[in-house]
């Protein structure tokens, strides 16, 4: 399990507004993607380092600005495909947020380091993360912005391509978000809302989807639901969108929630790099 590190030193308590905007994006590498043909042609961009990327990396930034907490996808962690950037850390900084965090689910060394990441406004009490199973290079980060029992928590995921894969992999973030009253589960979760899936997973947590029917995929001409906000039924969605905004083969969707009082108290920060939960999965 690798470890996580912000950039910044963290704060010794925790203490978020009653409004929070939240961001979810598949940024494919800093890759543009405008037609399928574009998978063949630009391919390559995704194993080399290349000009555009780090001019597409700045746009993302600069929608990343007007957010609170976001949570990325395919993102790299510093190799020769992104000409050794730690993507997370350069749009930590370009947005100018104080704490991010990464999650490297799959390192193959110099060439490519498959990472998550997670931006945010305010300092986490506590971060988590875990290997997913049934498919490899697959991971969560669970982020807790206080220590006690109804503190409100948000859950950073990419699941798998398969069905299979994707039904393990909610079943095993079935069990480890199973206590969390006040839960935000966010990312590329690879299934439409509609999914027998996603639905067994909602009903199992008690999460929601505000904005099922706004597709996110593919960016040209999307058709297909498959990056989510998922939210308890305890927090009030104030607005959902899915954005156009097309630097990647993904549109970002955004959700402004308002927290109860309880769910935003503060708590002594801490981190956590692993867990028994996680480790019985590696």
């Amino acid at each position: 399990m690798n470890a996580i590190q912000p950039d910044a030193g963290r704060s010794p308590k925790v203490a978020l507004p009653a409004s929070i905007r939240l961001l979810s994006y598949n940024i494919q590498m800093g890759v543009d993607t405008a037609s399928y043909k574009d998978y063949f042609t630009k391919g390559w961009k995704h194993l080399l380092p290349h000009r555009a990327r780090i001019h597409n990396l700045n746009r993302i930034a600069a929608l990343l600005r007007g957010f609170d907490m976001v949570s990325l996808q395919e993102v790299d962690a510093g190799s020769l495909r992104s000409g050794f950037v730690d993507i997370t850390e350069y749009l930590a900084h370009r947005a100018a947020f104080p704490h991010w965090y990464r999650q490297v689910n799959r390192n193959i060394g110099p060439i490519a380091r498959h990472s998550n990441g997670f931006l945010s406004r305010f300092a986490p009490a506590q971060v988590d993360h875990y290997k997913l199973p049934a498919a490899p290079g697959r991971g969560a980060m669970v982020i807790r912005f206080g220590t006690h029992a109804r503190a409100f928590t948000l859950c950073c995921a990419h699941l798998a391509l398969g069905r299979r894969g994707r039904e393990r992999q909610l079943d095993f973030l079935s069990e480890v978000l199973a206590d969390f009253p006040h839960l935000v589960v966010m990312g590329d979760l690879n299934a439409d809302c509609r999914a027998p899936e996603i639905r067994r997973f909602i009903a199992r947590t008690g999460l929601r989807e505000p904005a099922c029917d706004q597709p996110t995929f593919p960016s040209w001409r999307p058709v297909r639901k498959i990056d989510h906000i998922l939210v308890s039924e305890t927090l009030t969605a104030v607005e959902s969108k899915v954005l156009d905004y097309s630097f990647s083969d993904h549109l970002p969707v955004y959700l402004t929630l308002a927290l109860p009082e309880i769910a935003r108290s503060s708590g002594r920060a801490t981190e956590k790099t692993d867990s028994a939960l996680s480790a019985s999965t590696l």
